[in-house]
C-alpha cells in the first residue's frame, strides 16, 4: 500500500490547577478560540471545545506526526501563558497536571460533539469530578489508578 491513511479522533479533558472556577463566560469564547488555534499550529484540526469554569473538553483529530501527550502539553502551556500575558483574569491562571484522552470510533463523533456542546445543561445534573470518574471507569481505569 503506498500510502498512509490516519483519522484519529480524541476527545480529550483537562481541568483548570486545582479545579477552581477560573473560566467565565466573559473569558471563555476567548479560551476556547486560543486553544483551537494552538490544536490548528500543530496540525490538529478541532470538531468542537467546551467546558465549564473548571475544565474542558476537547475534540480534534490527531495529527500522525504528534504525540497526544505532546499535543496536549503545548495546548496546555500555551495557553496558561496567552492568559497570563494579557491578563484575561485576575487571577494566576494554570492547568492542573495531567489530563484524560480517549479515542473516538468515527460512528460516535457526532454523539461525542453534541455532548461536548450541552456541557452546561450536562452539569447541572453531575460534578466534573462525577463525570470525570466515570469516563475512567467507561475505559477501564481502576478507582486506585485516578483517586489521590
Amino acid at each position: 500500500m503506498p500510502h498512509s491513511f490516519n483519522k484519529l479522533w480524541i476527545h480529550a479533558i483537562w481541568s483548570t490547577k486545582d479545579r477552581l472556577p477560573l473560566i467565565s463566560n466573559s473569558v471563555e469564547n476567548k479560551i476556547h478560540h486560543f486553544v483551537s488555534k494552538q490544536f490548528l499550529e500543530l496540525g490538529c484540526p478541532v470538531r468542537i471545545i467546551g467546558g465549564m469554569p473548571d475544565h474542558v473538553h476537547c475534540l480534534f483529530l490527531l495529527n500522525p506526526q504528534k504525540s497526544i501527550a505532546e499535543v496536549i502539553k503545548h495546548v496546555k502551556g500555551s495557553c496558561s501563558h496567552f492568559v497570563n500575558q494579557t491578563n484575561l483574569i485576575a487571577d494566576k491562571f494554570s492547568w492542573q497536571t495531567g489530563y484524560a484522552a480517549f479515542s473516538v470510533s468515527e460512528s460516535v463523533v457526532d454523539k461525542v460533539f453534541h455532548y461536548i456542546n450541552s456541557q452546561k445543561y450536562h452539569h447541572k445534573k453531575k460534578s466534573f469530578q462525577q463525570e470525570y470518574e466515570e469516563f475512567l471507569k467507561i475505559y477501564g481505569f481502576n478507582e486506585g489508578d485516578y483517586l489521590a
